[in-house]
């Protein structure tokens, strides 16, 4: 691990400790997880990427890396510091870091002029967060995302499959054992009504 990872990982433990509750976890996600959370995703033909809790940008790198010249990725994200860290790190006109409320998805995609999203990956912690609020957030996930795009959501348990699995009537869980804690990444598709 170099020096730069070795800070970054302090700085998001240190940031976790105080926003727990928004953070959802303690330690940034293995560059495993991060690969496994993209994975499923068409990058070819992505041209509008949603990132759901963004936090200090170890997902939004792979994102980055992953997507086409012309793509664009709106990386939500609630933590200032977070937020700050982002921009000072990523240089890239693809980029457009909203640091707001995730189901304010919709106002967001609409003032970029990007449209329904190709892809969405969320690391929101919805296992903290009440289950109205869940599904207000998914149901909105589910109404800006186009017809066969995917939503990909991490988590450390497999309670919460339930919520996906209700929303888009869909889920592909995949197990990710190379990350503290070890991980799931569940993958759904939206699907013709």
């Amino acid at each position: 691990m170099s020096n730069n990872q070795q800070m970054g990982t302090i700085k998001f433990f240190k940031e976790s400790i105080k926003n727990l509750k928004t953070v959802g976890t303690i330690t940034r996600s293995s560059k495993y997880l991060c690969k496994g959370m993209i994975k499923p995703l068409d990058f070819e033909n992505a041209k509008v990427i949603v990132e759901l809790g963004a936090g200090d940008g170890v997902v939004t790198a792979h994102i980055l890396k992953a997507m086409a010249p012309d793509a664009k990725l709106l990386a939500f994200e609630l933590n200032k510091k977070f937020c700050d860290e982002m921009r000072q790190k990523f240089k890239d006109d693809r980029l457009i870091i909203v640091e707001d409320d995730a189901s304010k998805i919709g106002t967001y995609l609409k003032e970029n002029g990007l449209g329904k999203a190709d892809a969405i990956v969320s690391a929101i912690p919805f296992t903290i967060i009440p289950e109205d609020i869940t599904y207000s957030i998914l149901t909105s996930c589910k109404e800006h995302l186009k017809e066969e795009g995917t939503y990909v959501q991490i988590h450390y348990s497999l309670l919460p499959k339930k919520y996906y699995k209700n929303t888009f009537g869909n889920i592909d869980i995949r197990f990710i054992p190379l990350n503290v804690p070890p991980a799931w990444v569940m993958v759904c598709k939206k699907t013709k009504a």
